[in-house]
């Protein structure tokens, strides 16, 4: 798969555009057996190119779960309170600190970015993901550090 382009990969995942930014496709719904309830978890494919970002988010009532599958490392910040934020690799490379796999818990605000010329991952959110919960910052904000009290 390394090979690949990524527009091939688009192609052969059916993937679209994200309003995050990036490429996806949903895979799995689990409907927990009630046709109106929310489903118990849902699955994507998710691709980001050079030069892509997934913007600054949150998913506000559920934690998601992202998994490395092929291409370059991707690098995911994380902010729990919109001022402290930290830089977290997905990847292969166990030795230099990549992990395949990565909780975010539910209303942290996340970012990733592709170190290469494209990474695939998977996201599965749960319970499953609604756009309905999905919040994405301004274009230009970022966690901004707290100045100290009596600064």
């Amino acid at each position: 798969m390394q090979n690949l382009a990524a527009d091939r990969i688009k192609s052969l995942l059916g993937l679209k555009p994200h309003p995050e930014g990036g490429w996806y496709a949903e895979t799995f719904r689990d409907a927990g057996g009630h046709a109106d309830a929310r489903g118990h978890s849902t699955a994507i494919y998710f691709l980001l190119e050079a030069g892509d970002v997934s913007h600054w988010h949150r998913v506000t009532d559920a934690a998601e779960v992202w998994h490395y599958y092929a291409g370059a490392p991707l690098v995911l910040t994380l902010s729990a309170n919109g001022h402290d934020a930290e830089a977290y690799r997905l990847g292969s490379n166990l030795a230099a600190g990549e992990r395949p796999q990565l909780v975010v818990p539910a209303n942290w605000w996340q970012t990733a970015t592709s170190l290469g010329r494209w990474t695939l991952v998977g996201c599965t959110v749960a319970p499953g993901f609604e756009f309905a919960s999905f919040e994405l910052a301004p274009p230009d904000w970022r966690p901004t550090p707290r100045t100290p009290r009596g600064v």
